[in-house]
């Protein structure tokens, strides 16, 4: 640094010569010379004015006529241009116009203006040195790059994808290959990955894929749903990097080079013909890699890991995480959801009802405002239900509530002609046909009573008519009360429009102001070729 505050001071307030302080200052007498000459034209003396710094002096009393032309020169506003430049069709050339045009005198040429633009430009985007805590920090990401495995049999070629995980501190490197970059690969890379450094950072900082960033944002970026529940699972945090800013995840970019030069670059003439070879071989020089020594810092990654980020890392939970998905579901109006084609019902309150399903392999839950409501075994039958009565309304409950057993044993407690009348009842193709008329029968008697609902199914027993709706009339009319007299069947309808066909009669009279009764009686047989008609009679 030059002397000249120095040599001013000496001079003019101590009072030395020339030539005394070139020798206290170690200067050539021409040098002393030229600094006085200088401040003389100046019109500088001791003391300076104050505030002026030395690389102000330095500047007033050397500078050449060109920087003393420029420094009376407009300088433009740097921070206006670089705003204007961001406005589509704007150009340097176009502003350096504009700024002649305000500046007609003294401005500079069009290479100066933007050499001088570029220096201030060049100002603004200034590296922050990182500084990594032991244990903090995980950064992740995928390598360009990509292996080919070998399928024996077809002798098709498919790309494997390679997984890279660098902690911070340390540079302790992690790497694995997977077939893709979806997401089930990329949540089972990192529960590999904290396996394999035996603890979990404080932080974990990936770059804004889809598979774990939803939505990418400078400020608040949106985490996958499993990405954020694998973070709170382990007891870490997520923090993406920046979109379009590398530097945000600078480690892990230098661990991805360095894995594509020491690991994938070896690998590039051997054959793999399964995942598991291919993870095999990165295993063995991953090991390498981590215990090279450094080249300019003693040890290396694996003992800076041992001392440093082990020790800081957060414990792993005793079962390492299941991976499951998250979906949206709307509730129908059957209270059940469509989950990948099967339906699960959950509770009927939340008909309607828009809920969040966590699909694990063997598992399904339903959370209704972060709480679950359901949870059933996962099914891969299509078009299947899994109900459980819980979730019905209590009507359907007793619906299901409804089996042949049952019904008989609810006849049974009535009496055995009760019993022997639903047996009857039941007896169809399919029991289900009969219930609701099961039903309808021994609600008869909540009005009746029991014993007269017995009286009355065995009135209806004698005479064949196994109906609810004969029952109910029995005891309407109070027959169940009136000795059962049968009169002689009435004679058969013989008549020669009749001849040689196939009848069964049924027979049913009325006597006015009489009980009401009837009987079923079939006609002897008449052959008269294949056909078959019943004849309804009232008499």
């Amino acid at each position: 640094m030059r002397k000249i505050s120095e040599v001013l001071r000496l001079t003019y307030e101590v009072g030395l010569s020339q030539r005394q302080v070139a020798a206290s200052l170690g200067l050539a007498n021409g040098t002393v010379a030229t600094y006085l000459n200088r401040a003389t034209a100046a019109g500088l003396t001791w003391p300076l004015p104050a505030g002026m710094a030395a690389a102000e002096l330095e500047g007033v009393l050397f500078a050449t006529p060109s920087q003393q032309a420029q420094s009376r020169r407009a300088d433009p506003d740097f921070a206006t241009l670089h705003q204007e430049l961001g406005r589509k069709g704007v150009t340097l050339l176009l502003l350096w116009q504009e700024y002649r045009a305000a500046y007609p005198t003294n401005t500079y040429s069009y290479s100066q203006f933007c050499v001088r633009y570029r220096a201030w430009r060049s100002r603004l985007k200034l590296s922050l040195r990182q500084v990594h805590r032991a244990g903090e920090k995980l950064f992740v990401d995928y390598a360009g790059p990509t292996l080919p495995v070998l399928d024996r049999h077809t002798g098709s070629v498919r790309p494997a994808q390679i997984f890279v995980a660098v902690l911070g501190y340390s540079n302790y490197t992690f790497a694995e290959a997977t077939w893709t970059q979806t997401l089930p690969d990329w949540i089972g890379s990192h529960v590999r990955a904290f396996t394999f450094f035996g603890g979990v950072p404080q932080l974990i900082v990936p770059d804004n894929l889809k598979a774990g960033v939803a939505k990418a944002c400078r400020y608040e970026p949106e985490l996958n749903p499993t990405y954020a529940e694998l973070a709170a699972y382990y007891g870490t945090a997520v923090l993406p990097a920046r979109p379009y800013k590398p530097r945000d995840k600078a480690k892990v970019e230098v661990g991805v080079q360095i894995v594509e030069r020491w690991i994938l670059a070896r690998l590039r003439h051997q054959a793999f013909f399964s995942l598991a070879d291919l993870n095999a071989a990165i295993s063995t020089l991953l090991a390498d890699l981590n215990h090279r020594p450094f080249k300019k810092l003693p040890g290396s990654r694996h003992s800076e890991f041992l001392a440093h980020d082990k020790p800081a890392l957060n414990p792993l939970p005793p079962v390492p995480y299941e991976y499951a998905e998250w979906k949206h579901a709307r509730v129908h109006l059957d209270y059940h959801i469509d989950v990948d084609g099967h339906f699960y019902s959950v509770p009927h309150r939340l008909v309607r009802q828009r809920v969040d399903v966590r699909l694990s392999a063997s598992t399904i839950e339903i959370l209704y405002q972060g709480e679950r409501v359901a949870s059933h075994p996962r099914s891969a039958r299509k078009g299947g239900f899994t109900t459980l009565p819980a979730h019905m309304p209590l009507s359907h409950q007793r619906h299901l509530e409804w089996t042949p057993g049952r019904f008989l044993n609810w006849a049974q407690t009535i009496g055995p002609q009760t019993r022997t009348l639903v047996e009857h009842l039941l007896e169809r193709r399919y029991p289900e046909q009969g219930y609701r008329s099961c039903l309808g029968l021994l609600n008869l008697v909540k009005r009746y009573g029991p014993t007269r609902l017995e009286a009355a199914c065995q009135r209806a027993l004698t005479l064949g008519a196994y109906t609810r709706r004969s029952v109910a009339s029995i005891l309407e009319h109070g027959l169940d009360r009136v000795s059962l007299s049968s009169p002689p069947p009435p004679p058969l309808l013989v008549h020669e429009n009749l001849r040689r066909r196939r009848i069964r009669v049924r027979l049913e009279w009325h006597f006015l102001k009489q009980p009401f009764f009837a009987a079923s009686v079939l006609s002897p047989v008449y052959e008269a070729g294949s056909r078959e008609h019943e004849v309804w009679g009232v008499a």
